[in-house]
Parts: C-alpha cells; sequence; structure tokens
C-alpha cells in the first residue's frame, strides 16, 4: 500500500485574514478546497492510505478527512513542524511516501519522485525558476543527487536555477533521522544529513505549480484557474456551473446581482444592487451590497441550509 502525507498544519500567517476563517489547505481553489486538489493528486499516483496533519482550526481539517477517507493526525497543544509531524506519524507510514503541502497546487510526477528515491533516503521535485536565487536555491549535480540546499546544506556543485517545490518522497529510515521530541525542520535535521551522503534523488518538474501563499496569489489562483492558463487535479467544470462574464457558479448559489469572471460558492447569495468583477466568494457567504472588484468574500464554513455574512478583502492586483 502506497501512502501520502499531506501537510496541513500551518498558520497561514502570510494568509491572513482569510486562514482566521479557515486553514490555509482548506481555502478554496477552483470551487474545492486545496486539500481535495492535493488528495486527488496523490490518489491518481496510486496512494491509497493518505494521513493529514492540523493544527491550527484543526477541528476544521478532521470534518474534511473524515468524509473523505484520510487519516487524522492532530498536533496539539504545539505545532510540530514538518519533521516533527513526519516523525510523529512514523508508525503509521509504509518504507516509503510522498508528502505534499497542502497550500501547493501542481501536477508534479511523484511516481518519477518515488522511483528517484535512493535506498533508505529521499527525494525532492525542483522546480527551474528564474527567481530560484531569491526563492531559495536547491540544486541537484549531474548524477541527479541533490547537493545543496538553500544555505543549510551544501556538498558539491550543482546545476542552478531550481527551488524545491514543497513536493517529496522519503523513507522511513530517513525520517528516523529527526529527533523524535517536539517542533523540528525536516530540512536542518534528516536533509542536512543525507544530502553529503549522496542519499537523497531529485527529479526536475517543468509542469504546473503554482504557491498559494498571500491573498493576492490566492486570487492570482482562482483567477488562472477560471480562465484555464492553471489546470489543477479536480475539474471545476465538472462541478459547477458556467455564468455570466465566464463566471463560475456553485450548486444551490443564488445570483440575483450582477456578476463577470468571478468564483461564487456552493450555497452562496449574490444580492440585488451587488456587483462582482474579479472575485472569489466562498460557500455559504452572503455578499455585502456594493460594487466588488478583485476581492475574496470570505467567512467560516456555514452549515447546509446557512449562509453567513461574509466580510470583504480587496485585493490590489
Amino acid at each position: 500500500m502506497n501512502t501520502a502525507f499531506l501537510l496541513a498544519a500551518g498558520f497561514g500567517t502570510r494568509l491572513r485574514p482569510l486562514t482566521s476563517a479557515r486553514p490555509k489547505p482548506l481555502l478554496p481553489v477552483g470551487g474545492v478546497a486545496m486539500l481535495d486538489h492535493a488528495l486527488a493528486h496523490v490518489r491518481a499516483h496510486g496512494h491509497d492510505k493518505v494521513l493529514v496533519n492540523a493544527h491550527h482550526l484543526w477541528e476544521q481539517v478532521a470534518a474534511w478527512a473524515e468524509p473523505h477517507g484520510v487519516e487524522l493526525q492532530v498536533e496539539l497543544p504545539e505545532i510540530l513542524g514538518t519533521g516533527g509531524g513526519l516523525r510523529a506519524a512514523l508508525d503509521r507510514m509504509e518504507d516509503r511516501f510522498v508528502i505534499v503541502n497542502g497550500d501547493i497546487l501542481s501536477d508534479v510526477d511523484l511516481t518519477a519522485l518515488m522511483a528517484a528515491m535512493p535506498e533508505g533516503g529521499a527525494s525532492m521535485a525542483l522546480r527551474p525558476d528564474p527567481d530560484a536565487d531569491r526563492i531559495g536555491p536547491v540544486e541537484a549535480g549531474a548524477d541527479g543527487r541533490v547537493v545543496r540546499i538553500t544555505s543549510v546544506v551544501r556538498s558539491g556543485e550543482g546545476q542552478g536555477g531550481t527551488h524545491f517545490t514543497g513536493i517529496h518522497a522519503m523513507s522511513r529510515a530517513a525520517v528516523e533521522r529527526v529527533p523524535a521530541d517536539g517542533l523540528q525542520c525536516v530540512v536542518r535535521t534528516a536533509y542536512k544529513e543525507l544530502v553529503p551522503m549522496g542519499l537523497v534523488g531529485a527529479t526536475r518538474h517543468e509542469g504546473a505549480w503554482f504557491d498559494v501563499g498571500t491573498p493576492a496569489a490566492y486570487l492570482q489562483a482562482n483567477m488562472d484557474v477560471l480562465h484555464g492558463r492553471l489546470q489543477p487535479p479536480i475539474d471545476p467544470w465538472s462541478i459547477g456551473d458556467r455564468g455570466p462574464g465566464g463566471s463560475w457558479i456553485g450548486s444551490d448559489a443564488q445570483i440575483e446581482g450582477q456578476i463577470e469572471g468571478s468564483w461564487v460558492g456552493a450555497r452562496s447569495h449574490v444580492p440585488k444592487g451587488c456587483t462582482l468583477r474579479g472575485c472569489v466568494v466562498w460557500d455559504g457567504v452572503q455578499v455585502p451590497p456594493g460594487d466588488h472588484v478583485n476581492s475574496v468574500i470570505f467567512g467560516p464554513p456555514a452549515q447546509p441550509g446557512m449562509c453567513h455574512p461574509g466580510q470583504v478583502l480587496g485585493i490590489g492586483v
């Protein structure tokens, strides 16, 4: 049985105030939570046993996990970090598994990533980017083994211009190098030891990849999906309807106002006297009257049949 670990415990600080209402991986992109896309991605590559960790607003992650058949690891009272979270889950993992960030949209080849993992080691999906030096250079040598992870570890000269996608695969033996107590960084523990040993393979990813890290990036991700520039694992048009101006409309949404090029979530209400252009409306939200442009109208999860007053976050683009 192939295993995958979805990272969903972070605070999403850069995405506030959106992450005051929902954990970052549960923010909707393309009409569904980002965790839905991550789950579809790993299952498409045969990873049928899936774990997700949670800390910030963990009850919402728990409510998502159960109906999706995903095992839950709640990290309380303190968050454990990527390394600590993996170490705590080790007894529930297979000998080799993939790790996917819940806030990354991509089509990384997870099968190739697993194949690139040396025995007892790990592998990382690297992405070419002209801005890699600013993002944080992570480089592989000519033999396909990682030789540099930013300033943390360097064991040789790599082929520059790439950064870490946040998607990797590890063996149990590799995770056992992470100390088994509290908050731990997987890079500064396990990877710092593995890279000089030549035990970190790499794949080069030149396909779709989007880091949904800020409100502006969040809005842009949704607009890219809406206009076909980004293809997420779940096709939004298979679960929603087309609306005016190329908009997407979720199930049971009420549209009485004017909309153009926007996402309107399930069970939401756009009243008369309201205009949306380039906006994202979460599910179960009552849109305030007025003209809204390049904005996110958001709120906490609503029970079926309910509609919460939406908060408006305007985003300059």
